[in-house]
């Protein structure tokens, strides 16, 4: 009997020791993967680093470019567009004006009344319409015809509050978010449809002249005064509002910067210059690239795999369009190489784009303990059930390391800005400007350019910005590391949905300097 007593202790004992042996294993195993999963976290941190004097090369850079881009067609990747805006809206403008803003699926119609300095805007109105999806594929007639029917129902209940000074017509600011080549201020070539539009027969139009056609077909005396896109349209929003302003950055899903330049430094324009000694540029800053920008595998990976690889390298780096997904690839390596989140990878974390940057803004937003938040998430997007906190703090650093990297390359690229047009506090032989040779506040003296010039203000719009608030931080740290006691003389400001009035407040300072 005692022989079997020992017998079945032996077995039971072993049998412990097995399982210890596997939970021990488990454990060995588990310590060995987040180990794994924490060396990729570091080799991308690293890959993404963003020291000062590697921004201030990225800095450096994006100045250069500019130049290059001003003195010659195809002379860098920022096509460095001309707009033929050469006055921003002051605040003295009077009476009634419209806007169309068409960037999307959906476009608006949007009305201002203005009262000069006293009233500024004095009443407005605006209505959203969505564009039916057979008129995004079929002709340009019927595409711009909608667009007419649209805004003429909307003036025809045009209510009290809104009208025009005497002997005005009423007039328009046009607001185009999609690829042209300006030829003037309210004239410009469509180059290529994006979003989702394929109207064929509108390329090599020109849009004005085909929605004024469609207006006048219509039987309004309506005139279409500036054709502007959304980066420009949110310079003059915020130029209204603050003369300072001389730099506007969107910052959502995709990104654009605009600013006023000096007439002579546009090289590329030849003898054609405006009288007022400035311009507004367009830059397209989502084409620019610079071998000092931090490129990850995770990067290079996704601009493979869409639908322009090669092009738009910085705004694939700092805009919402892409940021989730460089998160998600970052994640899909550690699951598996590491497999961070069981022995089987999530199929939906396979899909390109499956985690939005407005998740991982969530992610990142979360200041739980036990990051619930990040958690939550993961089982919302990909059906990743009960997470270790362990793997959510991971999750939670790749997505402050995404987020960090951009938006200190989006300071980089304004200081740029801000470098090229002398306002960076870098120049010392500078001197006020007299009132008519008045540009950029400033007045070159010499050959270097730049510094007591008052305040400069950059004016942001877009989702990313706006709403992403760790992001935005982390933007306002690195203009000011960038700038340092310069910092004080730069104020980067949220001008929210300037782009449409800021449309309507361009066709009113065309207007009034029309009268003049």
């Amino acid at each position: 009997m005692g022989k079997v007593v020992a017998g079945v202790a032996i077995v039971c004992a072993a049998a412990a020791c097995a399982a210890a042996a596997v939970v021990v294993s488990s454990r060995m195993r588990v310590r060995s993967q987040r180990r794994h999963a924490r060396n990729v976290l570091q080799e991308f941190q690293e890959a993404c680093s963003t020291p000062l004097p590697r921004l201030r090369q990225v800095v450096d850079a994006m100045a250069v470019e500019m130049h290059a881009g001003l003195v010659s067609e195809g002379g860098s990747r920022l096509k460095m567009l001309p707009t033929f805006v050469d006055r921003l809206p002051h605040g003295d403008e009077k009476g009634l004006y419209y806007a169309v803003d068409l960037g999307g699926t959906n476009f608006r119609v949007l009305r201002v009344q203005l009262g000069g300095k006293q009233g500024r805007v004095i009443k407005q109105e605006y209505e959203e319409v969505a564009i039916p999806p057979e008129l995004m594929i079929g002709s340009s007639d019927e595409l711009f015809d909608f667009i007419a029917k649209e805004l003429s129902s909307f003036v025809a209940r045009e209510g009290d509050g809104f009208r025009p000074v005497a002997g005005q017509s009423r007039e328009i600011g046009f607001t185009f978010s999609f690829p042209v080549q300006q030829t003037a201020l309210n004239s410009g070539t469509l180059l290529n449809w994006t979003k989702g539009f394929k109207v064929v027969d509108a390329i090599g139009q020109d849009v004005v002249a085909a929605l004024q056609t469609c207006i006048q077909k219509r039987g309004h005396e309506m005139r279409i005064a500036a054709l502007v896109n959304d980066t420009v349209g949110t310079l003059a929003g915020g130029r209204y509002w603050n003369e300072d302003v001389m730099i506007a950055v969107i910052l959502g899903t995709g990104t654009n910067a605009a600013y006023v330049e000096r007439a002579q430094a546009i090289s590329k324009c030849g003898n054609v210059l405006p009288k007022s000694g400035q311009m507004v540029i367009n830059m397209e800053w989502g084409n620019f690239w610079s071998s000092h920008l931090p490129r990850t595998q995770a990067d290079e990976a996704l601009d493979n795999e869409t639908i322009n690889p090669g092009e738009q390298g910085f705004e694939k780096m700092i805009s919402g369009m892409y940021l989730g997904d460089v998160v998600r690839r970052v994640l899909l390596k550690m699951a598996q190489e590491a497999a961070l989140f069981g022995p089987n990878v999530p199929r939906k974390m396979l899909e390109a784009f499956s985690l939005g940057t407005p998740d991982m803004s969530k992610m990142h937003a979360d200041e739980s303990s036990d990051l619930k938040v990040v958690g939550n998430v993961l089982r919302d997007v990909y059906g990743i059930e009960n997470t270790s906190l362990a793997v959510r703090k991971i999750v939670y650093e790749v997505c402050d390391t995404v987020a960090e990297r951009g938006a200190r390359l989006a300071a980089a690229g304004i200081v740029g800005i801000l470098k090229k047009i002398g306002r960076d506090g870098t120049h010392s032989k500078w001197k006020v400007a007299s009132e008519q040779n008045h540009v950029n506040g400033c007045e070159e003296v010499g050959s270097p350019v730049a510094s007591e010039c008052g305040k400069t203000v950059v004016a942001m719009d877009g989702g990313l910005y706006e709403r992403y608030s760790k992001f935005r931080a982390y933007m306002q740290v690195a203009v000011v590391e960038l700038l340092g006691d310069a910092s004080k003389d730069v104020v980067v400001e949220l001008s929210k949905d300037g782009s449409g009035i800021g449309a309507a407040l361009l066709a009113a300072s065309v207007s009034q300097n029309g009268r003049k």
